[in-house]
Parts: structure tokens; sequence; C-alpha cells
């Protein structure tokens, strides 16, 4: 795996930022109409169908799509519906899931053996102190139950983002079009257990063409492009390096709700986001800078990372030119 990620991929991976971050916005919109269970069953639906007809499934083991499907679909977003459903706000909501991207970090060290580098250490010090300012300025936009509902969204995306790594380089729409199988009917039965007929009969009667053009936004961009996205990324790349980015969305977030939803963006939302942003500055752009003075270094002189590469090689590699 490369420790580091591609000019392309890195704008891809900040175009999924951006859909992600509006998307608290636009799911408040939606749970003005559709009760959180529903709106989430409809939601897979639409990546489900008509998709699987045209896409084959991937090459990943049934298991696998199901933990993934579960993870993603019953727990992620099982979970945040419910907890954006009147118990905390869009803008916090979009900081506390970030958790995931320790939760995500951790599962992998235990899975795959990875280790974090002290500018990692240093680089996630940082996003916390943001996260540490919103915090801090918004304890009041939530309930306890509504920050253990978010948080449990974070620890299920971390568990789908180890599904996707396990699963290897599939690909990607396949990959989500096909979980969704197992995302769907958990979401429709716990519905209609725990908001009955009635609330769904009148959600439905009471949608309308922006009720449905929010649903097309969940299924098509969030999930389809973003999840497809970020499980190929995930697949591509150590999840030190992908699952940090992620701590943008809640400055796109902050941003999205003031504009589309007018909530106030105050000056400690700003000093948060500078935070936050410079965690992620030296997260990306310490290895590269590490890289660099790699490359500096005479071939003679062997680096741990240098014989390692011998021993995977075979033998020493010849000497690079002058």
């Amino acid at each position: 795996m490369q420790s580091h990620l591609s000019v392309r991929d890195l704008a891809v991976a900040l175009l999924v930022i951006l859909v992600w971050g509006v998307n608290f916005a636009v799911i408040r919109i939606g749970l003005n109409s559709l009760p959180p269970l529903l709106f989430a069953a409809l939601r897979f639906t639409f990546v489900l169908f008509p998709m699987i007809f045209f896409l084959p499934r991937p090459k990943a083991s049934w298991v696998n799509l199901a933990f993934y499907g579960l993870a993603i679909g019953l727990g992620q977003f099982g979970f945040l519906f419910i907890a954006m459903n009147g118990m905390i706000s869009p803008g916090l909501a979009s900081l506390v899931i970030q958790m995931q991207v320790f939760f995500t970090i951790a599962l992998s060290m235990v899975r795959s053996s990875e280790t974090l580098k002290p500018y990692q250490l240093m680089a996630f010090a940082l996003a916390i102190a943001g996260m540490a300012v919103i915090v801090a300025h918004n304890g009041k936009g939530s309930t306890i139950l509504g920050l253990v509902l978010t948080l449990a969204a974070a620890a299920s995306w971390a568990l789908a983002n180890q599904a996707s790594k396990e699963a290897g380089k599939v690909n990607a729409l396949s990959y989500v079009v096909w979980s969704s199988m197992f995302s769907v009917p958990p979401l429709y039965l716990l519905s209609l257990w725990r908001e009955g007929w009635p609330a769904i009969a009148t959600g439905l009667l009471h949608a309308g063409s922006s009720t449905w053009a929010v649903i097309l936004y969940q299924s098509a961009g969030n999930t389809m492009f973003g999840y497809g996205v970020w499980a190929w990324l995930h697949a591509r790349y150590p999840a030190a390096t992908v699952a940090p980015l992620a701590l943008l969305v809640p400055v796109v977030g902050f941003a999205a709700s003031a504009l589309i939803l007018g909530e106030p963006l105050q000056g400690w939302k700003i000093a948060a986001a500078v935070l936050v942003l410079a965690g992620l500055a030296v997260n990306l752009f310490w290895a590269r800078r590490d890289r660099a003075a790699l490359k500096t270094v005479p071939w003679t002189v062997l680096s741990d990372e240098r014989r390692e590469l011998e021993r995977a090689t075979g033998g020493p590699r010849a000497p690079a030119p002058e």
C-alpha cells in the first residue's frame, strides 16, 4: 500500500468530503417529512434498485458484504438518523461522527498491525483540539442519548471501513450497491416496529418533490458516490492516511448548516476549523517532506526501510544514478 494520497485521489477524496459535509443539512431537511428509520430504508432502497440489475456482484464474500451492509445501513445511518431527529444538531452531529477516524485507526492497528508515526499523533492532537473547541460551545445542542447514538454511528462507520479494506480491490460501486441488500430489510422491519405503519403512511403521503430530491442526494451522491469512493480509497491506502481526511466533514458541515439552515457561524467555529485544518496539513504533508528528505540520502547509507526493501525483493538494488 502507498502511504500517501496521489493528487488525483486527494482531489476525489475532498469532493467526497464536500458531499458528506453538506449531507447533514440535507438529512435535517429530510427528517422534517419522514420518520428516521423509514428515511434510512428509502435511502438504501434507491441505492440497491435498479443498480443491482446492472452491476455484477463484487469479488467479496457474502459475509463481508453482509457485515458492511449492516454496519453502514443499520449501524451508521440507523443510529445517526434517529439521533438527528431532535436529539443532536446537524453541526454537532457532523463533528461527533468523526470519532470514526480514531475508531477506524484503532481497529486497523489491531487487524492489520498498522502503526502510528509521531507526526500523525501530533496531527490528531491538533484535530482533537479543534473538536474540543466545538464541543465546548455546542454541548447544549444535543442530549446524552443523541451523543451516544452518534458515537455508535461512528463506531459502525469504522467497522464498515475495516470491512471494505479487508474486501480488497473490488469494484467500489458494486460493493456499495450489493451490500445494500443487507441494509434494506432490517431498516424496514425496524421502521415498522418502532415507528409504526401510520407514521410510515403519513410520511410517504406528505413526501413532496424536495423530500424525494433529498433521498436522491442521499442514495446517489452520499452513498453510491461517497461510500463507493471511500471504500475504494481504504482498499488502496492505510487507514491512518485516509481516515483523518474525514475530519474536514465538520468544517463543511458547519458551513453548510449556516448557509442552508441559517445556523450562525461564530468566530469560535472558525478557530476550531483552523485547528482541524492544521492537523490535516501536518498529517498529509509531513510524509511528503520525509520522502523528499529520504531521496537526498546516498544509496550507500541504508535505512531500515531500504533494508526491508532489499529483503522483500530478494537482494540489494542497483545504486541510484548520480
